[in-house]
């Protein structure tokens, strides 16, 4: 699989070179090549959301060696909030599971999640019922995040509601962040139209380069990236860009 134009070699160097001093929930520690081959791959999935104006937000969930299921940010397209990449990906390994006669409880138990921006609360809490062992993801999400950064969702006491899951954070951080920064620059078509304040102030920023409801981009992407931090890809099969040996969806 090729990586994505935008993530040129010298960025892939950057990245890994990083990644042993990032907001890793295992500090210190240098993540395996095996670690950023997958990582790419849910990359590519961010950058094809981007691709159909929904915000960048990619992931994979890998089962002994095989891709069997992906996601895309598709609340856009789809108008529902709840299709976050992490779940559609659960749809597509239910979907596996059921073609192969396998019970998809057990192979949750020993799938890795890969995904570019930490999960939020909704998917977090999702992941520890699917009792989903690990989670890989690259930048935070400060307003939503499940892993750390609002609530410790992955590693809580929470009786009756599901297993806790180790976390791997800040792998291909820099380019998750740049990815969203470049989606929220621009208009986004399906983004509801801002609020006038009661004072009447009237929004001077409307028709020009759109800004996050939090301020300028100056400010920390992984803050504003979340507003609608989710995403998904079709529970039929994976999409072209996944297709190969890696895969386990035939």
């Amino acid at each position: 699989m090729e990586i994505p134009n935008t993530f040129s070699a010298n960025t892939r160097k950057e990245a890994e070179k990083s990644s042993a001093t990032s907001d890793s929930h295992h500090e210190g520690k240098t993540h395996s090549a095996e670690i950023i081959h997958w990582m790419t791959k849910a990359v590519q999935m961010a950058r094809e959301a981007f691709l159909k104006d929904e915000v960048p937000v990619g992931c994979i969930m890998v089962y002994e060696g095989h891709i069997i299921g992906c996601g895309r940010n598709e609340v856009n397209e789809t108008k529902n909030a709840t299709r976050h990449a992490e779940l559609v990906a659960a749809d597509q390994v239910i979907d596996w599971c059921r073609n192969l006669d396998k019970d998809h409880n057990a192979v949750f138990k020993r799938t890795t999640l890969y995904v570019t921006v930490e999960p939020c609360i909704m998917c977090s809490a999702a992941l520890r019922l699917l009792s989903i062992p690990r989670v890989v993801y690259g930048c935070r999400n400060q307003r939503f995040g499940g892993c750390g950064s609002i609530l410790s969702i992955h590693s809580d006491d929470l009786i009756g509601n599901g297993t806790k899951f180790e976390c791997v954070s800040g792998v291909f951080a820099e380019e998750a962040i740049q990815m969203l920064k470049e989606f929220y620059e621009f208009q986004n078509p399906n983004a509801p139209n801002p609020k006038i304040k009661k004072s009447g102030i009237r929004n001077k920023n409307k028709g020009t380069k759109r800004k996050c409801q939090e301020g300028d981009l100056s400010l920390d992407t992984e803050q504003k990236a979340q507003r609608t931090c989710g995403s998904d890809a079709e529970t039929k099969g994976l999409p072209s860009t996944l297709e190969g040996d890696e895969t386990g969806v035939s």
